[in-house]
């Protein structure tokens, strides 16, 4: 029931509340007049009902209109009282609260029923979910990228890059980049391809060796011997690199394999690479430059990221969506997920209420003192006062009755 349909209820029985008193006053008005010209014993029992009626009628309405406002305007002490008192109303009612809601033994049995992850699982399952939530964080990620300074941020990267790289030495970790492809035999895969580009390229170029070999023999032996002797060298050197690109355990791998390996290991040892690569890295990495590097980085990485977040089925969205889909489903389906995740929030709601209990009853006074005196009795006579009108009704009808009682015990008895 909204506001304006608890004020037509209050004004109904308020009505019904003052016609009672109305309808008493008339009874006795007319009494009255009966009993001047009328000698019957009923009007005067009539009468003292009325008149004790309407005496209750006054006292209660007195009383349940002193709680909210001064009586007729007037102001009389003790009247007005929620609003002379709304702070100690406030207190006293967040003292309530707090004691008799928030305490340990009240809050528990509903903090063990908490079970967050099955709502939560369901909730980002649906597709509506996830197009909500997907575009609020890419709205908060986009409002971020648009606020930050760029140069601020560029400077930033810079020094960190400046920083990191000082007491980095490039040569060693050239050196272990190498041994690590050589453990994980990638760098075999070079070998067998660059013998197969070499060999397709002798057979693709044997005019160039039947000329080479030409030029360097001697004039008096025929061409057709330098043709052959061409052919055979090409044939050789290309049969050559095939047995290396075809058989894992060819010598010459192994060979290539070992100085490789000696290089890494001088890499790391000798002090001249370290001085090769510190010249190598300050000429690359100089604070002009660097500066520069990370500029072009950080307005690489801003725009790819405002067109992922602006686009509605860019890449980084549907990754998102993906994961969120797992994550919902996990949720659903693992039971150790779900422990996890509900006990973890039993254990912190628990924690964080019985820590901040206090505020609880703060903010319930505060709200309440800060409210107008006059807005708060509105608010709590529109949610009592329909049954304080029955109090006007009652006082009424037992004040008739009390005074029907004392005019008959008056009669017969005094």
């Amino acid at each position: 029931m909204n506001d304006e349909a608890k004020r037509k209820q209050l004004r109904k029985y308020k009505a019904f509340a003052t016609g009672l008193f109305v309808l008493m006053a008339l009874i006795f008005i007319v009494t009255t007049i009966l009993q001047k010209s009328n000698d019957s014993h009923w009007i005067g029992y009539v009468r003292a009902f009325a008149e004790a009626a309407m005496v209750g009628a006054l006292a209660d309405w007195f009383a349940v209109t002193a709680l909210f406002r001064h009586p007729l305007g007037l102001p009389i002490p003790h009247t007005n009282l929620i609003e002379n008192s709304k702070q100690k109303l406030g207190d006293n009612l967040g003292s309530f609260v707090v004691s008799n809601f928030l305490s340990p033994q009240n809050i528990r049995p509903y903090i063990q029923k908490l079970k967050i992850s099955n709502f939560v699982g369901e909730w980002l399952g649906k597709e509506k979910s996830q197009e909500i939530l997907i575009k609020n964080i890419s709205d908060i990620i986009l409002d971020i990228l648009n606020k930050l300074d760029d140069s601020t941020v560029s400077q930033f990267i810079s020094k960190k890059v400046s920083d990191m790289t000082d007491d980095i030495k490039l040569n060693k970790v050239v050196g272990n980049g190498i041994n690590y492809i050589l453990e994980k035999n990638d760098h075999q895969r070079i070998v067998t391809n660059l013998s197969k580009q070499i060999k397709e390229y002798i057979i693709a170029n044997d005019e160039m060796i039947k000329d080479r070999v030409k030029q360097g023999s001697y004039s008096f032996i025929p061409s057709f011997v330098d043709n052959k002797i061409a052919d055979k060298i090409a044939d050789g050197l290309s049969d050559f690199f095939k047995e290396i690109e075809e058989n894992p355990e060819h010598e010459v791998r192994a060979l290539i394999t070992q100085k490789i390996h000696e290089f890494s290991v001088d890499l790391k040892e000798d002090t001249k690479w370290d001085d090769e690569f510190k010249t190598i890295k300050n000429g690359l990495l100089k604070n002009d430059k660097l500066d520069e590097y990370s500029n072009d980085i950080w307005v690489s990485i801003k725009k790819t990221l405002m067109k992922e977040l602006q686009e509605d089925h860019s890449a980084l969205k549907n990754y998102l969506s993906k994961n969120l889909n797992e994550f919902s489903q996990n949720l659903k389906t693992d039971e150790n997920l779900q422990n996890k995740i509900d006990h973890w929030v039993r254990v912190t709601a628990y924690k964080y209420i019985l820590k901040n209990t206090h505020q609880f009853g703060n903010l319930i006074s505060t709200t309440v003192g800060n409210w107008q005196g006059k807005e708060l009795s509105e608010k709590l006579e529109l949610e009592v006062g329909k049954d304080l009108q029955f109090i006007r009704v009652n006082g009424t009808l037992v004040g008739g009755l009390v005074g029907l009682i004392i005019y008959t015990i008056a009669h017969f008895f005094i």
